[in-house]
């Protein structure tokens, strides 16, 4: 064999050791990106304080720049932490896209940026065989200073560190934003696609494996100062085949409308990282603050019980409610809303939004969870329901449901809330009171219904949930009810069941207020017909077990009773309430019109219960809601039909 051939083979093996030893020490799992542009890649905002905690040892930055007063060094690895591009810079998108990549890629994978940009700059900024006349001749005086700290030479810098930082690890993509100081140029992606093929070459890189992600400019509502330049941005996979659009719409941006505010940067950083993972072959599951809102049809309505000047909850014509509250802090908010949860979602300003599936009509409570914990929507009036203070939406019926709204030309009555004291509970209590129209301008006396909610509810839960007194109003104008005045108390079923308390026992502390003290005292206030031929009573629900309770215990005092959804389980019919129902004769006589209701898709039994008492020969009416459940819309309908046979001549 040749001596020099010899010689310079070993010679070539002893050059290559270095190399290889270099290759050795690359982490495959240590995946760079090269980001560049003008101001936006800059960063124009000041960062807050949620983005100065720490992103860990994972996300890096290697510096382009030395950092005295942070102790950064040029082509140095630190901690990813703003500024990444200079000293005095902002908040970039390249912040949230290193936060948001790693919080998706497996723990066993870093991620390291290298950040050269500058405010203003054109694309010839950092096209190699232009750079160094747009340096000096071409850049503003401003821009000296911001191109001296690349040694006038931005495209070298990002170069130069990336071969350094292939020594560590593999570039994986380049991302850009820029295009404000080029706007409406034609050859605009051309100059882009000379960067980028530079980038390839002078890196030995393959485009298919390093993608350019480009970020659309401001857009501010249509109001960007370089909103034009997006059309020329989406075209970009047009010049380069291996690029990608990152669409900015509804990253917010500050007053000038040119760059983005923190919360823009936020959101737009982790766009790139969506479409980076999403090359990358994995699924972005970003922390939620990243979700743009919901986009609501035209057709839908604010519901009646939003507050005046609020713009949710909506309701669409297909009963889909819409709900938004404002929650920058939080990290999880859902609505609940009909026995199911449904997960909002955040946009950029700390906006949360949720659309539910079409619900059923009629009302509905509903809670706002943040964070795991239940609250009620600052946006919607309140009602007692579930115990507490709730939310509520109505999902509107069509003119069907006009006997339950205020008709114009129809007058209206009165619901007055008044205290009164309870000898039998020992303090005072409230009661709402329902007078007809007619009763300011006469002296004449009115029979009187007593009025319960159901288990959770107040006082309250009739007039406000359930339009009581349209109801009413409606069917005395129509003649189809007598005037009356109703009743509505607590009756102590606001609170859930206690601890070692008997459903025979729960509500029963208001039996003796209702009979010793709320009866003698409508009876002393109002002009009332004071007999039993002119009460009744009725309820919902636990109401409903109520009304059993107190009118089959006290037929000397009720002569009318009805019950809507009535909580009546378990009846011993031949010897509940004194045997009563073993004497229909009687029962008959006394109770004048009895009549038990509820929805179709509720499972109470009430069916079977009037069967029951039926078969046993009481006259009892039973009426059903078609597609209703437990639910206000049930009740409604059941009074409705239930005030035009009372007080009524036998």
């Amino acid at each position: 064999m040749n001596k020099n051939f010899l010689k310079t083979l070993v010679l070539a093996l002893v050059m290559l050791c270095p190399v290889l030893k270099g290759s050795a020490d690359v982490d495959p799992n240590f995946y760079i990106f090269l980001c560049f542009g003008q101001s936006n890649m800059e960063g124009a905002a000041r960062p807050e304080a949620q983005d100065m905690v720490s992103p860990g040892p994972r996300f890096l930055l290697m510096s382009a720049v030395d950092d005295e007063k942070s102790g950064r060094k040029m082509g140095e690895w630190c901690e990813a932490l703003p500024p990444l591009c200079r000293p005095g810079n902002g908040l970039t998108p390249a912040d949230y896209f290193g936060r948001t990549m790693i919080a998706n890629l497996p723990e066993n994978i870093r991620v390291g940026v290298i950040h050269v940009a500058i405010g203003g700059i054109r694309i010839e900024g950092f096209m190699p065989d232009s750079i160094k006349n747009y340096a000096e001749n071409v850049a503003p005086g401003w821009m000296k200073g911001m191109l001296k700290a690349y040694n006038d030479n931005p495209y070298e810098r990002l170069v130069t560190l990336a071969r350094k930082a292939q020594q560590d690890g593999v570039i994986k993509g380049i991302l850009m934003h820029q295009g404000c100081s080029n706007t409406g140029e034609p050859d605009w992606a051309d100059k882009v696609k000379n960067v980028y093929d530079n980038l390839l070459g002078d890196l030995n890189l393959v485009p298919e494996q390093v993608p350019l992600l480009a970020g659309e400019v401001v857009q501010a509502n249509g109001k960007g100062v370089c909103i034009g330049m997006n059309k020329q941005i989406q075209a970009l996979p047009e010049t380069i085949h291996t690029a990608h659009v990152v669409s900015s719409d509804d990253c917010t941006n500050g007053p000038d409308n040119l760059h983005f505010d923190a919360a823009g940067y936020r959101e737009l950083g982790a766009r790139y990282a969506d479409k980076m993972l999403n090359l990358l072959g994995y699924e972005s599951k970003r922390p939620t603050y990243i979700y743009k809102g919901l986009e609501v049809p035209a057709d839908a309505k604010v519901a009646e019980t939003t507050f005046p000047g609020n713009e949710f909850p909506k309701v669409d014509k297909e009963g889909r409610a819409y709900f938004s509250i404002s929650a920058p802090e939080a990290k999880d908010v859902k609505v609940d809303i009909c026995s199911k949860k449904y997960d909002m979602k955040r946009d950029s300003k700390g906006n949360w939004m949720a659309v539910t599936d079409p619900l059923p009509v009629g009302f509905h409570y509903y809670f706002i969870l943040v964070d795991g914990v239940s609250t009620v929507d600052p946006a919607t009036d309140t009602f007692f329901g579930c115990h507490r203070q709730a939310g509520g939406i109505e999902i509107p019926e069509g003119p069907e449901g006009n006997y339950y709204r205020p008709q114009e030309g129809v007058p209206q009555g009165q619901v007055r809330s008044l205290y009164y004291y309870s000898k039998s509970a020992g303090s005072f209590r409230h009661a709402m009171v329902y007078t007809p129209a007619e009763y300011e301008k006469g002296k004449k006396k009115y029979p009187v219904l007593y009025l319960q909610h159901g288990m959770g509810e107040d006082e309250t839960g009739w007039s406000k949930q359930g339009h009581m007194q349209h109801i009413m109003d409606n069917a005395i104008h129509e003649g189809r009810a007598v005037p009356m005045i109703v009743v509505m108390e607590s009756g102590d079923i606001r609170a859930p069941f206690g601890r070692g308390m008997s459903h025979a026992d729960y509500g029963a502390s208001f039996y003796p207020v209702l009979l010793n003290d709320l009866i003698p005292y409508i009876e002393a206030n109002f002009r009332v017909k004071a007999d039993r031929e002119n009460r009744a009573m009725a309820g919902l629900s636990w109401g409903g077990k109520q009304t059993f309770d107190i009118v089959l215990n006290n037929l000397d005092k009720f002569a009318w009773m009805g019950t809507f959804s009535a909580a009546i389980f378990g009846v011993d019919v031949k010897n509940a309430y004194n045997g009563i129902f073993s004497r229909p004769d009687e029962f008959n006589e006394k109770i004048h019109y009895f009549s038990m209701s509820c929805g179709t898709e509720e499972n109470f039994g009430t069916e079977r219960m009037v069967n029951t008492l039926r078969e046993a020969g009481i006259n009892v009416e039973f009426k059903v809601s078609e597609g209703t459940a437990h639910e206000w819309l049930t009740w409604r309908r059941g009074l409705n039909e239930f005030i035009p046979n009372i007080f009524k001549k036998k």
